[in-house]
């Protein structure tokens, strides 16, 4: 989360007074994250987020928006977008598209142990099942076809031994994308940014996901893929951390065995998953937007976590 664009006091109250939620009583922007402008909205009706949204358009958000007023009334705790008098949740603030979401409750936790691993890992399967019957289709957006035409924008960025390593992967990924097992992978609609930081837990239970903006219609293998890389590994160094590795993917086979083709293509997919956010965070570090709060990822952390899914691969 970001900012960059300032909403005042007066544009966020016209939105609360178009939704009826009466009042503000304080609005604060949020630093972090690198896509959306954000701010925490406190006013009579409760406490909320809101989302200016500064690279998707009118026509992406209603697959985000509606998707999660899908999985709530599935059972997965989500953000509910706020409707205006009309039922509209896609909202304009300052000429932007914006959504007004209920604030979860709790806070995230960025030490997690096996025990919360297995929670994430849990609620992840839910979600892939209750999204399947979902009735909005969009692609993920930050997909294969992203990567190809991404890559040679950052290339002249890297120092040589950085961009083999970038080019032998997404060739990889290219020769995978084009086999029959990937083909055969069971789809849906996916997080495909579920990390930390996405993930809200009060007294060590988990109280939701947030921030679906990066969702799409995708193999959930990939999803499953971006969570390991993010949730069971050594930060510091991008090691696979066994314990919360098994913790997450006992939780998760519970709810969803995996198909065989699935379990063939893990290793791969861990693979993909770290070139997706080294080729985003890429971008962000070397081409960057200006924000008035805006605090960039390493790519670096991502490089290192794609070596390690190169030289130990994960099998189950």
């Amino acid at each position: 989360m970001a900012v960059f664009t300032p909403v005042s006091d007066e544009e966020a109250q016209a939105l609360l007074r178009r939704l009826g939620l009466g009042e503000l009583s304080s609005l604060r922007g949020i630093q972090g994250g690198i896509e959306n402008t954000n701010y925490f909205v406190t006013c009579e009706a409760g406490e909320y987020v809101l989302t200016l949204f500064e690279r998707l358009d009118f026509e992406h958000l209603p697959f985000y928006l509606h998707l999660m007023k899908h999985l709530a009334h599935h059972g997965v705790p989500v953000p509910d977008p706020q409707p205006d008098a009309k039922g509209e949740i896609l909202h304009t603030v300052h000429g932007k598209p914006a959504a007004l979401v209920n604030k979860l409750a709790g806070a995230s936790e960025l030490a997690p142990t096996p025990d919360h691993c297995a929670a994430v890992g849990e609620m992840l399967a839910r979600m892939h099942l209750a999204g399947r019957d979902y009735d909005r289709r969009q692609p993920n957006l930050r997909g294969l076809a992203w990567w190809n035409e991404t890559v040679p924008v950052v290339l002249p960025y890297l120092e040589p031994p950085q961009a083999a390593l970038l080019r032998s992967e997404l060739a990889y990924q290219n020769h995978v994308a084009a086999g029959s097992a990937y083909a055969a992978l069971p789809r849906g609609p996916v997080h495909a940014d579920l990390f930390r930081d996405n993930v809200m837990f009060e007294e060590g239970r988990l109280t939701g996901f947030f921030d679906f903006y990066f969702a799409g219609v995708d193999s959930w293998l990939f999803d499953l893929a971006v969570c390991l890389n993010d949730w069971c590994i050594v930060l510091e160094t991008g090691e696979h951390h066994a314990p919360r590795a098994q913790a997450f993917l006992q939780a998760y086979l519970r709810v969803r065995p995996l198909a065989a083709a699935e379990r063939r293509l893990l290793p791969a997919m861990l693979r993909a998953g770290a070139l997706r956010f080294w080729i985003s965070r890429l971008w962000d570090f070397h081409l960057p937007r200006d924000a008035h709060m805006l605090k960039p990822h390493d790519p670096g952390h991502f490089e290192r976590v794609l070596r390690q899914r190169v030289a130990e691969p994960v099998v189950i």
